[in-house]
């Protein structure tokens, strides 16, 4: 008896059915629609079809009529055979069916062109993003040129990435955001290195602070500043001085193109305080200051605070000496004369005897 109800209800679904297979892309003609579902004719099969409005579009519209009016006509997809109507359909799947035979037609992988792909979630490994219609994944490695910790930053944002990977049949797709980057990299370094010379004096973007300097983004290459070249004054940290996201002037101190290496200099773009200090004095003229320091090659004077100059041996006493201390002590005032001013090197040559005969 079960065989022939089977039998029965096999025979009663193929008559109905009219030849419709699963996975069959049909024509289907919307006869009505409700605020849930519309309700598809299909030419040959008996029963007309609902569709509820989650396999209309994607997202989920609010109302199926959103989507669609009486007297459209639809492609839809066959998902399954059999039930209340005959057979199951899907908009939604006929369309995510025809993008991915498109993307497959378009050579997407071959053709090596970006496209452009709108990031949905964060998933284990990597973001999803919907291209042409389609879901596309991207793994964590290849959405920067470094590790990112937290990708939930990516999510809602339409990156351009190149597809690595297409399986229609499997639905699959892959990018990488990464190999663009690197392409983009590379063409920008090129035009740098071809561009950019010793002594130029650019506007640059601090990038990455480390213990030794800050990497500076140059117009798509990173040189590095050393830490003491980030100011005129001792820099015990980068961050003392510096914040990532800051804009700033650099010099261009070497570049080396073969090994894609560029050294840079904020403090070069700067007023350097000691040339300042020095040009309110003259060679030959006459000023007092303190003694701070003892060596054995004569005796430095505080010009003013941080300025300093140095009264060599033969110039603290008229009487030849061995020793510093036998012309003046530390913390004595004395007048001394100016003999000379030595800009490249920072060095000031004073006399006290020289500043006696001018008396």
């Amino acid at each position: 008896m079960s065989e022939e109800i089977t039998m029965e209800s096999w025979l009663a679904a193929e008559e109905n059915n009219e030849g419709l297979q699963v996975n069959d892309v049909v024509t289907a003609t919307v006869e009505a629609v409700s605020d849930n579902e519309a309700t598809v004719h299909i030419d040959g099969h008996k029963n007309d079809i609902p569709v509820p409005k989650k396999e209309l579009a994607y997202p989920e519209p609010e109302k199926a009529s959103d989507i669609v009016k009486v007297g459209d006509e639809i492609e839809v997809v066959v998902v399954s055979l059999g039930g209340e109507y005959g057979a199951t359909v899907s908009k939604v799947k006929a369309a995510r069916m025809t993008a991915w035979k498109d993307l497959e037609n378009e050579d997407i992988v071959e053709k090596g062109e970006p496209v452009d792909a709108e990031v949905t979630q964060v998933v284990k490994g990597g973001l999803v993003a919907m291209v042409k219609g389609v879901r596309a994944f991207i793994p964590a490695s290849q959405v920067e040129l470094h590790f990112v910790k937290d990708l939930n930053v990516y999510v809602g944002q339409t990156l351009q990435a190149l597809p690595i990977e297409l399986d229609a049949h499997k639905q699959r797709l892959v990018l990488s955001r990464r190999t663009l980057l690197s392409a983009e990299r590379e063409k920008k370094q090129a035009e740098v290195f071809e561009n950019v010379k010793d002594g130029d004096v650019l506007q640059g973007t601090v990038k990455r602070l480390v213990d030794y300097g800050a990497f500076i983004d140059i117009g798509g290459v990173d040189g590095l500043a050393h830490i003491s070249d980030l100011a005129w004054t001792r820099v015990n940290k980068p961050s003392d001085v510096l914040e990532e996201g800051q804009v700033v002037d650099v010099k261009v101190k070497s570049i080396d193109p073969e090994n894609k290496r560029i050294s840079l200099s904020i403090k070069d773009t700067l007023p350097d305080p000691w040339v300042e200090k020095a040009e309110k004095y003259a060679e030959g003229s006459i000023i007092t200051g303190k003694v701070i320091k003892l060596t054995k090659f004569g005796a430095f004077m505080e010009i003013e605070p941080g300025f300093d100059g140095l009264i060599p041996m033969g110039e603290l006493a008229e009487k030849r000496i061995e020793k510093a201390d036998e012309a003046v002590s530390q913390g004595d005032e004395v007048r001394v004369k100016i003999l000379r001013i030595d800009v490249e090197r920072k060095r000031i040559s004073l006399s006290i005897t020289k500043a006696k005969d001018a008396e």
